[in-house]
């Protein structure tokens, strides 16, 4: 059984220093505005060797939650911009969101407990 998802949650991981990169390559596609993490990398000594780049361990992940219809082209555009092949040597993937509250739309308010004041 399909679903029809709404949101996409767009993950990008990019060198420290880059996030600005991403977020206005994904501007371009319509995304408002994202949240950027800092973190380190683990990389393998060996895979730096074997593909004959220099893996810079700081790292900014930059996570967009986007309307699922412009997730292709948000993707396409922040790997352009901030791929492997730039010096932002960046990966990013998308994961569907089963739900989302505080977007645009008004999330439904909770239930009162039975004697809860309104």
């Amino acid at each position: 059984m399909g679903t029809n998802k709404k949101y996409e949650m767009i993950m990008c991981i990019v060198n420290a220093g880059f996030s600005d990169t991403v977020m206005d390559a994904a501007r371009k596609e319509g995304v408002s505005g994202g949240t950027v993490i800092h973190g380190r990398g683990t990389a393998n000594r060996e895979a730096e060797k074997f593909f004959g780049i220099s893996i810079q361990p700081e790292k900014d992940l930059v996570m967009m939650l986007v309307p699922a219809s412009i997730k292709d082209n948000v993707l396409h555009a922040v790997y352009k911009d901030a791929g492997l092949s730039t010096a932002g040597q960046g990966i990013a993937f998308s994961i569907p969101v089963d739900n989302a509250v505080g977007l645009s739309e008004k999330a439904p308010a909770p239930k009162k407990e039975e004697g809860e004041k309104k």
